[in-house]
């Protein structure tokens, strides 16, 4: 995996520059891994999904704000020479693309939001297991086990669980502090880039009455729900997902090169 500004990140068909620059933002405590071959490598777009901070093989120290998470992703792209791109976030992913959107929204061509929300409330016993090495391996269980629906290969459900333990306890702590603090309720409404809302329809992490929130608040949004899914949706309805993307990426306006 190439790296840049301290982040590595997988990508496809980076030299496309012919093609719209998607970038795919994972979750709390996870690694570029969370997204699959499906959308990793979807079809006509050049993809590029970076290990934040302390995650995966990227290197560096997590952090606690979706602020400070954002700034790192446009120090990223600007590593890449990549002005604008379109971003796929997933959960705490989804509040850095708004985070971007709102704040950074030069840089931002559209948006796809999985299983994440204007708010990323964490409950509190997650919040003080993870705090301590000693009980963080808790915290990890309680967040794997409403991960997938009760449709999902356990054999999925079990890999998930084991790339999440493998995050430092303090970069997990980090995310989900971050997350707890993550409010933009009253601003997603400013938002105005083409949006592409999605939520496993049995999410209990980000239940999709959070996504119908976004898709009610954001002019240009469309919402769909996926079924037999939970959180880790594009996982576990990979063919699913990565339809959706594509159709909705594949309607952004895009001019060969104008973003490089």
């Amino acid at each position: 995996m190439p790296v840049a500004s301290d982040l590595y990140y997988f990508t496809y068909q980076q030299g496309e520059i012919e093609t719209l620059p998607v970038v795919l933002i994972h979750g709390a405590g996870g690694n570029h891994l969370y997204w699959p071959s499906e959308i990793r490598r979807l079809a006509g777009f050049r993809i590029f999904a970076p290990d934040l901070p302390g995650h995966g093989k990227s290197a560096g120290r997590g952090q606690q704000s979706i602020e400070s998470y954002a700034q790192l992703i446009i120090d990223w792209l600007e590593a890449l020479g990549l002005p604008r791109a379109a971003f796929v976030g997933h959960s705490m992913g989804g509040g850095i693309a708004i985070e971007l959107a709102l704040h950074q929204s030069e840089h931002v061509l559209g948006l796809g939001l999985i299983g994440t929300g204007a708010r990323l409330k964490v409950s509190q016993e997650i919040l003080t297991e993870a705090a301590s090495p000693t009980t963080f391996h808790r915290a990890v269980e309680i967040v794997s086990s409403a991960f997938f629906s009760q449709y999902a290969d356990p054999h999925l459900v079990e890999l998930a669980g084991a790339r999440m333990a493998q995050t430092r306890p303090t970069v997990f702590y980090g995310d989900f502090l971050a997350c707890d603090q993550f409010d933009v309720s009253a601003q997603v409404n400013q938002i105005r880039q083409p949006t592409l809302v999605l939520c496993g329809a049995e999410d209990r992490l980000t239940p999709p009455r959070w996504s119908e929130f976004l898709a009610g608040q954001i002019p240009n949004a469309q919402l769909e729900l996926v079924p037999q899914a939970g959180h880790m949706v594009m996982l576990e309805q990979p063919q699913v997902v990565a339809a959706a993307l594509a159709r909705f990426l594949g309607s952004l306006p895009y001019h060969a090169g104008e973003t490089d």
